[in-house]
């Protein structure tokens, strides 16, 4: 069921602006939610992700409530695809946000963490976003304006037991993009990272609590226990919102019953 919140994002755009919102990991929840605001503010979206054909519901949607949408198939650890993705999403329309929110959340023991899986994860997290950062900002500079976010999680800011892959890689994206807004802020650009404390309402978040907790329990979890996706992109909205005399480099969003 839809939240009222949800309802309200979902209504066609009031104005379309010559703009455009690249989402980079544009998945079923989060990015598709981020995809869906922007495009209702008025944004042309550029949505990418591995599977772009898995897209085209989310395509569909935006553009029936009178948006703008544009799915590409697009590998985010691969230099040339994220150059060409946020060139293409330029020549379309002035890119004005560009959010990375890709996720590589995997879970291992240390010993069965492969060096395989290690640096996959680094390059899904860490090199990717380095990439989509340095890519949005060229395309930014010139006109010296311009918001750059990135997609944290609790994993950025402390390790944990059987995420030694996980961690190491989105606590090194929450520096690169510490160090981009150090060298960028001056420059008119502004660079956040979101630090997704909490799960977030997904299947496959549920599936995790039924596995540890049983079928019963995933269904039956108080309201707003979980984090609605919807939640996370109307956060990003109020940061590309922000004056630059008050720009919040690092957000930390979560329930109201999460313990911290």
């Amino acid at each position: 069921m839809s939240s009222v919140l949800e309802l309200k994002w979902r209504k066609a755009p009031t104005m379309q602006r010559n703009a455009t919102c690249a989402v980079i990991g544009a998945g079923d929840y989060i990015g598709a939610a981020i995809a869906r605001k922007f495009a209702g503010e008025g944004f042309t979206v550029f949505a990418g992700r591995r599977n772009g054909e898995k897209l085209q519901p989310l395509k569909a949607e935006i553009e029936r409530l009178g948006g703008r949408c544009e799915a590409r198939t697009l590998d985010a650890r691969s230099e040339e695809a994220v150059t060409a993705f946020l060139a293409e999403a330029d020549a379309h329309a002035p890119l004005e946000v560009c959010i990375f929110n890709v996720g590589a959340n995997v879970r291992f023991p240390l010993l069965e963490t492969t060096e395989r899986v290690f640096r996959k994860v680094w390059e899904m997290a860490t090199y990717a976003g380095f990439l989509a950062g340095r890519e949005a900002a060229r395309l930014m500079l010139p006109r010296g304006q311009g918001s750059i976010f990135f997609t944290g999680a609790t994993a950025s800011m402390r390790g944990a037991s059987g995420y030694a892959a996980f961690a190491s890689a989105k606590a090194g994206l929450r520096a690169v993009a510490q160090s981009m807004a150090r060298e960028l802020g001056p420059q008119n650009i502004h660079v956040a990272h979101l630090v997704i404390d909490a799960g977030v309402d997904t299947a496959f978040v549920r599936g995790r609590i039924a596995e540890a907790r049983g079928a019963e329990a995933a269904a039956s979890l108080p309201p707003d226990t979980l984090m609605n996706p919807e939640s996370i992109a109307g956060a990003y909205w109020m940061l590309h919102l922000q004056t630059r005399d008050g720009w919040t480099h690092e957000l930390d969003l979560r329930p109201y019953g999460e313990t911290w």
